[in-house]
């Protein structure tokens, strides 16, 4: 096809605007880019993926999908499979160990698929995924313990499940050139062998090289996807099939090797992977042939409807034995279980690899994988909020805060609040003040916030309100656009800036939306002063021989209101322009300024 850079530029730009749509309708991302490229492939003709990249298909979706597997194997802490309790290390080993063994099993008497294309397909058709779970759980408010499971399983069962269908799949390779059981197994036991000696060594090697700051840190991210992709082609040289489970061992290997600083490489394959799966999946989409989508049979929806409504629902029922969840907990657990981008990307490599191969049903992989992605994040999309409401499973309208930052502002301010009895989490991107929070007994995200990596780690369970406490300008602003479409409008504030009079005007063009919080002089850099040179934030009851009036003489009026908690327990942020005017009953939080009269003497309805 001519004009091989334009097209691949217009691939890009098209892909940008699925991002956007998932963004602005709080969809997974996978959904927009598919229905794009079944739209410019089968449906128009438009785009042609093999005429247009040729003999470069093969190799790019290959290094793509190795990419996208070394992402997700680096965030596989074995810390976080201990720690998240019996009900998702279950969902993640013998809940996967059902689903697979029910999707094989389906996929051989209904699509009428050798058991051995059965099995990839059933490896395949595990993988939830965060990139598709998460989108949904922000929307549904379901309980915490519900939205906890549910969110690390799609975390810790992207890496596992791609190594199971990996393993599959090699198996299933294998044999299909080796007649002979008994040699089958053991070129499988070689491909293992070598996928786990190659990527142990080389995690260990190249590990130590991280850790030991061999290599300049600036240059850790883009030696460690260059290290990758040559263990991937040195590993495939050896070895046809062993490759992808390389990179797998990689990634797994030094996510947990003590002292790497794996957090930067995270967050650099995180950008590089929505590069790569925005584009892949748009052209994996238009690849697909109208033939294929007109063999999507009742077979085909009759697998879809196994898969949610007979693998799904009996696997937590086996995974939540004795694990205290009501039926009704169970019930939604059971019913959410979007696939996700790892299984389009496989299904799609393994089924160029066995076609290529010859092998009779690979051309089914493709078409049943993406039907069961489309379906059942349409599906459940749809249906999950009327069935959280339905099963009477959902959380309280979240009272809590986010606050940006957890420097000692940040700290103060949300010490206050925790002791008030709000869920307070603070994020920051400095080491040292977020230990400052964790010894004081703050809970906090180390990390920036409009990461990828936050966007699947940052527990926001209960969290209804943003506080932009940070030094840092820039990431304030963007918090304040990241969030407002997450918390919804007026929970979310912005703060006032130290900054001339053309960057105010800057920031009210794009932010002016968003109240402002406390007052127009609370500037980050005049609260810091503040709080640095003695100023307290300080509880006050409200009485009616009490008044804030009476408060504020108390302490000759040197005093900034930052909430106010009424009786009835609903809190207040104060903002700039709109007074507070707390009433009889109420208990009003400040940050009393130093050399106050009154700082050395406290009222005994006055508490820090």
């Amino acid at each position: 096809m001519e004009h091989a850079a334009l097209y691949l530029s217009l691939i890009g730009l098209l892909a940008l605007v699925c991002q956007w749509v998932a963004w602005k309708m709080r969809l997974p991302a996978i959904l927009p880019l598919l229905i794009a490229g079944l739209l410019i492939g089968p449906a128009s003709g438009v785009l042609k993926p093999d005429e247009l990249l040729g003999d470069l298909l093969f190799p790019l979706v290959s290094l793509s999908v190795a990419v996208i597997l070394f992402e997700g194997s680096l965030t596989l802490d074995y810390k976080d499979l201990r720690g998240h309790g019996h009900t998702v290390s279950r969902l993640v080993t013998w809940g996967v160990l059902v689903t697979g063994l029910i999707g094989t099993a389906a996929a051989h008497w209904l699509l009428g698929v050798s058991w051995q294309i059965a099995a990839v397909a059933g490896a395949v058709l595990v993988v939830t995924g965060p990139t598709v779970v998460t989108p949904l759980l922000q929307t549904l408010r379901a309980k915490g313990n519900l939205t906890q499971i549910l969110r690390w399983e799609g975390i810790l069962i992207d890496p596992i499940g791609a190594l199971l269908a990996v393993l599959v799949y090699e198996f299933v390779a294998i044999g299909q050139d080796n007649g002979a059981a008994s040699h089958t197994l053991l070129l499988f036991a070689k491909t293992i062998g070598l996928g786990f000696g190659v990527g142990g060594v080389g995690g260990y090697i190249w590990g130590r090289v991280l850790r030991n700051y061999w290599l300049p840190q600036k240059l850790h991210s883009f030696g460690t996807l260059m290290v990758m992709l040559a263990l991937f082609a040195a590993s495939n040289t050896l070895f046809e099939e062993s490759g992808l489970l390389t990179v797998t061992v990689l990634g797994i290997w030094l996510a947990n090797m003590r002292g790497v600083p794996t957090a930067p490489i995270i967050e650099f394959k995180e950008t590089l992977s929505v590069l790569l799966i925005s584009g892949l999946f748009i052209l994996l989409a238009a690849r697909i042939s109208s033939e294929q989508l007109m063999a999507l049979t009742w077979p085909y929806w009759l697998m879809l409807a196994i898969l949610m409504w007979v693998a799904r629902p009996l696997s937590v029922w086996v995974c939540t034995i004795g694990s205290g969840l009501n039926w009704r907990e169970k019930a939604l657990l059971a019913w959410l279980s979007p696939r996700g981008i790892v299984a389009a990307a496989v299904a799609s490599l393994f089924a160029i690899k066995l076609e290529k191969a010859g092998v009779d049903g690979a051309e089914t992989l493709v078409p049943i994988t993406f039907l069961v992605i489309i379906g059942t994040v349409v599906i459940q999309s749809l249906l999950s909020q009327p069935i959280v409401r339905l099963l009477k499973v959902s959380e309280p309208p979240p009272t809590g805060f986010l606050i940006l930052g957890a420097n000692p502002v940040a700290r103060a301010i949300a010490r206050v609040l925790v002791d008030l009895g709000f869920t307070v989490r603070l994020t920051d991107t400095s080491w040292d003040a977020v230990q400052e929070a964790r010894m004081a007994g703050l809970p906090v995200y180390y990390g920036n916030p409009l990461s990828e990596h936050a966007i699947q780690h940052l527990e926001l369970t209960g969290i209804g309100r943003l506080l932009p406490l940070s030094p840092y300008r820039e990431l304030n602003n963007l918090a304040g656009l990241h969030f407002e479409h997450i918390l919804g409008h007026g929970n979310v504030f912005r703060l006032s800036e130290d900054t001339g009079k053309q960057a105010k005007r800057q920031q009210d063009k794009a932010l002016g939306h968003l109240p402002l919080l406390f007052d127009q002089e609370a500037s980050y850099a005049k609260l810091a002063s503040l709080i640095a040179h003695g100023g307290e934030v300080r509880t006050a009851s409200i009485t009616d021989t009490f008044s804030m009036a009476d408060y504020e003489a108390a302490h000759g009026g040197r005093l900034i209101p930052l909430f106010v908690l009424s009786a009835q327990g609903k809190l207040r942020v104060a903002q700039a322009g709109s007074a507070l005017a707390p009433k009889a009953g109420d208990r009003l939080v400040s940050l009393i300024l130093p050399d106050s009269p009154e700082m050395e003497r406290r009222k005994p309805s006055e508490t820090v």
